[in-house]
């Protein structure tokens, strides 16, 4: 699937609540500013343009604080789906789910829409909302540290310095390609690289490809690529259960029911999102786990005949563990004489070869990576710093954990999207931003309301709150599955999950506590005039 160019597929919009997806309007980019471009004291600077990023933008201007910049590291906006071109990339949440609330789209081609039709939709949404204005593209974040007596954030660009009252870290967790080190990989004379770095100048045809990984983006690449490859030899260091995905394409007449039946839209958003949340009560509850492994058992078993190679693709873990993968097309092309599962980690890579932990030595042409990114490792952890002067990575050590999964105590005035343990192995990633988002809005405009230089999470707050937190978790499958996963750091704390309900989170977030927090004030002539 090429890249969409920089400059092109934007959409057109209705002037009612949907946008269509066209793809021959014309969008400037990098976009700027507008009024001074060259701005760069302002009341919140968001870091990453994705879906979280561009949301925040949207809300905090709704909400009336427009004083926002928006700093993008790459030439353009969409975070994830810009970045992830692989062949068969699509979301893996029903369309309707996978959309900003207040900008549903009822032209969605597919059930599960592909990479570049979401792109499209942030792009259009970004440009109905004007978040064009804010939004400063090729501006890659450097350093961040708080500057506690001009209470500003102040940060190291590429593009010189920036400051802020707040800063928002909307660069998610699905951000950093994770890549082994494997012994000879300098030395592969084939194409090399990871799904999120597709290189679309590998010719695949005619090609024997090792693809390393069997996690969501591999379950997607194999199938379109098979067709296409001489041979494909898949390592599978873990089998993955798998659940048939209905991705069929969306019928002209409940299309047409979409856009012009009022309430049609909500009513399927949210007969999906419950689906959804039944789906994560069982996860939260392992008991009631049993009928969807059997459930993906039998899809195995009808789609594998081959007694080896089912048993091979057999978890040894329960269902849930590990992240839920949808695929009705996986299967079938591992079937294929000319697709081959080795069931084994990679150790090594030589000259022309593959080598597999069991001995498995398979000839290459080009080496894919699908194993996933560095997830938990927040990118500008490192980078970020507090008011003791210690960086995010060095509070946290490798097991990070924040308030709500929004605050940490220590980083007064700093907001994460998508932090640790608001997601769960069913629940859209959008209706959690979403309620993050809520949040907020509400706590900065708590803190101008109330004439408050800054807002610090209690670290006692934080403390209480993620005792509860991984006590509801260790009953959850995510920790008692028998597996190992990214849920779970090196010391084995869960630290992606969120234990409860959707419904629940929702709640937690609808409103900002300042019970929670020390609101502090200083001298504000002392603080204007260390701004200036």
């Amino acid at each position: 699937m090429p890249l969409a160019g920089d400059a092109n597929l934007v959409s057109s919009i209705d002037a009612g609540d949907d946008v269509r997806v066209a793809s021959q309007v014309h969008m400037p980019l990098p976009m700027q500013p507008g009024g001074d471009r060259y701005r760069r004291d302002v009341q919140v600077v968001v870091v990453g343009a994705g879906f979280s990023g561009i949301g925040a933008a949207i809300r905090l201007r709704q909400e009336g604080l427009g004083d926002v910049l928006v700093l993008e590291k790459a030439g353009q906006l969409g975070g994830v789906w810009r970045e992830n071109t692989y062949p068969g990339c699509a979301c893996d949440v029903p369309s309707s789910l996978y959309s900003y609330s207040f900008a549903p789209n009822p032209r969605w081609s597919r059930v599960f829409a592909g990479q570049r039709e979401i792109h499209d939709y942030l792009r259009a949404t970004a440009d109905r909302y004007g978040v064009g204005e804010v939004l400063r593209c090729g501006v890659d974040v450097l350093r961040a540290w708080w500057d506690e007596p001009a209470a500003r954030w102040r940060l190291e660009t590429t593009d010189g310095p920036y400051s802020a009252t707040a800063l928002v870290l909307a660069t998610g967790p699905w951000h950093r390609p994770l890549l082994p080190d494997l012994p000879g990989l300098g030395e592969f004379a084939g194409r090399v690289f990871h799904t999120a770095q597709w290189d679309h100048a590998a010719s695949l045809a005619g090609a024997r490809v090792a693809v390393v990984g069997s996690g969501a983006s591999a379950i997607q690449l194999v199938p379109e690529i098979q067709a296409e490859a001489d041979a494909v030899h898949v390592f599978q260091r873990t089998a993955q259960w798998l659940l048939p995905k209905p991705d069929l394409p969306v019928p002209g007449t409940l299309g047409w029911t979409m856009r012009h039946i009022p309430g049609a839209q909500r009513a399927m958003r949210s007969s999906q999102y419950w689906m959804q949340e039944g789906l994560g009560y069982a996860l939260r509850h392992p008991r009631l786990i049993a009928p969807i492994q059997a459930a993906a058992h039998a899809h195995l078993r009808l789609a594998i005949r081959d007694p080896q190679l089912r048993h091979a693709l057999t978890p040894d873990h329960r269902l849930g563990c590990k992240r839920l993968l949808t695929s009705s097309t996986y299967y079938p092309a591992l079937a294929r004489p000319h697709v081959h599962l080795h069931p084994t980690a990679v150790t090594a890579v030589r000259e022309d070869r593959v080598i597999g932990a069991d001995g498995t030595s398979v000839e290459a042409d080009v080496l894919i990576f699908a194993t996933g990114f560095h997830i938990g490792q927040l990118p500008l952890a490192p980078d970020t710093y507090g008011t003791d002067g210690r960086s995010l990575h060095e509070t946290w050590g490798e097991e990070p954990e924040a308030y709500l999964g929004t605050s940490v105590a220590g980083f007064p005035n700093l907001f994460l999207l998508l932090g640790p343990n608001v997601l769960s192995g069913a629940a859209s990633a959008i209706t959690v931003l979403e309620a993050q988002l809520n949040y907020l809005s509400s706590a900065l405009t708590h803190l101008t309301s109330g004439s408050y230089d800054w807002l610090d999470v209690k670290p006692t707050a934080q403390t209480q709150y993620n005792t509860a937190l991984q006590e509801a978790l260790r009953t959850t499958v995510y920790n008692t599955g028998g597996c190992t996963s990214y849920y779970l750091g090196p010391g084995g704390r869960n630290t992606f999950c969120w234990p409860w309900s959707t419904g629940s989170l929702k709640n937690r977030l609808n409103r900002f506590d300042p019970a929670a927090y020390t609101c502090h004030s200083t001298d504000r002539t002392t603080v204007m005039a260390s701004r200036k």
